[in-house]
């Protein structure tokens, strides 16, 4: 008899991991708690735009959806950024040829729903709520529409219901569970960069922009109709803050103070404020993610911060391995789900304190002197020295290393970058007799 998996959370990494799983030949069952995204009903104002990179890529290979999905994403080859006076700073993510993916969440989703839709052995149930779960004896009780409740279980089940996981929230009552939930104080909203007239765009399309101004800060991520979707992150208190926009005349002015470049552009940006909700930010760390047959895959094991672009590339990444050591190890998912979890925690908080990091480094660094001097030297010794040095993004964005030993590295090419500065030697980048023995110095 087949076995059967039981997905909680048709999200991103939910209906990923069904894919997978149909493929691998188990019966599965997946029940979400929005409506069917194939009815074309999807909730607004409330998803950044994703930044799909290699870990992502390498994860929709699995199921043959990468080429589909960069058909219709568009390239960022860096950051733009807009000064408060409108002058424009590029700054590349990586060598030529390197970039990110601008994609849309809900036309990822969809697609994904769609092709898990296709394999007879995968059953999706939407408007469907996780309300308890029975670790020990694997079943789930879920809340339906109309209002009654039924019990499911499965021989596996997994929990890809997001930030604010069912799943976890039952793992948290047993012994020894760690679990920490730390908000940022501030939260975002969602607005709109329309095309122009003629439908082109009104900025560097292949870009991802950025209005740093110190304690908040707005990005823009472009969308193939000619349209960027824009999301301020701003405090909740304080002079500059969400507290303190209250009315039209409040927004306008805030705006043409600090984004006056942007506000032509944006023909429903009063509209768009008051009408789309704030979004919390949030970075969940748990430990253990697996408990008997239950596993927490994506957000539900390791919310974290969009600064870095890994939020949903970190939890395909989750998918892929899971899926690798199912190749290697089924029918054993006591050997499966143990070794998942053991590669996958330490790099989830790895990359979480690296997106917390970033946030810092987007809204107030990168636009001084002294940072795009530091970008400057790693740029160029990542194009002198390809062998001997790699920046930490392009080891987070670009590779499949794991994150950890990103983070790792990166504390070692800002103490190399450091001495370099120190020492007076970025005039002197090229010559390989004094710059090479510093590898080995700071390896």
């Amino acid at each position: 008899m087949k076995e059967k998996a039981v997905i909680i959370g048709g999200g991103l990494s939910g209906s990923l991991l069904a894919i997978c799983l149909a493929k691998r030949g188990l019966d599965v069952e997946l029940y979400e708690r929005r409506n069917d995204m194939r009815t074309g009903k999807t909730e607004a104002g409330r998803s950044i735009n994703l930044a799909l990179s290699t870990r992502g890529i390498e994860a929709l290979k699995k199921v043959g959806l990468a080429g589909q999905v960069l058909n219709d994403a568009i390239p960022m080859n860096g950051r733009q950024m807009h000064s408060r006076t409108g002058e424009l700073t590029n700054q590349p993510y990586g060598k030529e040829g390197q970039f990110i993916n601008s994609v849309s969440r809900a036309g990822l989703n969809l697609k994904l729903i769609q092709l898990a839709g296709e394999y007879p052995n995968v059953k999706m149930f939407f408007n469907c709520k996780c309300t308890d779960a029975n670790l020990k004896n694997n079943t789930a009780t879920i809340l339906k529409e109309d209002g009654t409740e039924v019990q499911v279980s499965g021989d596996v089940m997994f929990g890809t219901d997001g930030a604010f996981s069912a799943i976890r929230s039952e793992m948290q009552k047993t012994n020894r569970f760690n679990y920490s939930q730390t908000y940022e104080n501030y939260g975002y909203k969602e607005l709109e960069i329309a095309p122009g007239k003629d439908g082109s765009f009104q900025m560097e399309k292949n870009a991802l922009h950025i209005w740093p101004r110190g304690e908040f800060m707005m990005i823009a991520l472009p969308n193939p109709e000619g349209s960027f979707t824009c999301t301020l992150f701003l405090g909740y208190e304080g002079t500059n803050s969400f507290a303190n926009l209250k009315d039209e005349a409040s927004v306008l002015n805030f705006f043409n103070t600090y984004f006056a470049d942007a506000v032509p552009m944006m023909p429903d940006l009063v509209k768009d404020f008051m009408e789309n909700p704030i979004g919390n930010l949030v970075t969940v760390r748990c430990n253990p993610w697996v408990i008997n047959r239950f596993a927490l895959v994506g957000d539900a094991a390791h919310a974290i911060i969009p600064f870095y672009g890994q939020g949903m590339n970190c939890s395909f990444e989750d998918v892929k391995d899971l899926d690798d050591l199912i190749e290697q190890h089924y029918p054993n998912w006591d050997i499966i789900l143990d070794e998942y979890q053991k590669a996958r925690i330490i790099n989830a908080n790895a990359i979480a304190d690296l997106a917390c990091k970033n946030f810092v480094e987007m809204r107030d660094l990168v636009g001084r002197h002294e940072f795009m001097k530091f970008k400057h030297i790693e740029h160029d010794l990542c194009d002198l020295y390809p062998e001997h040095f790699k920046s930490q993004y392009e080891l987070v964005t670009f590779n499949t290393t794991p994150y950890s030993y990103a983070q790792a590295q990166g504390g070692k090419n800002e103490n190399l970058i450091q001495y370099i500065i120190e020492n007076g030697l970025d005039e002197q980048l090229d010559n390989k007799a004094l710059i090479e023995p510093l590898f080995q110095k700071f390896k």
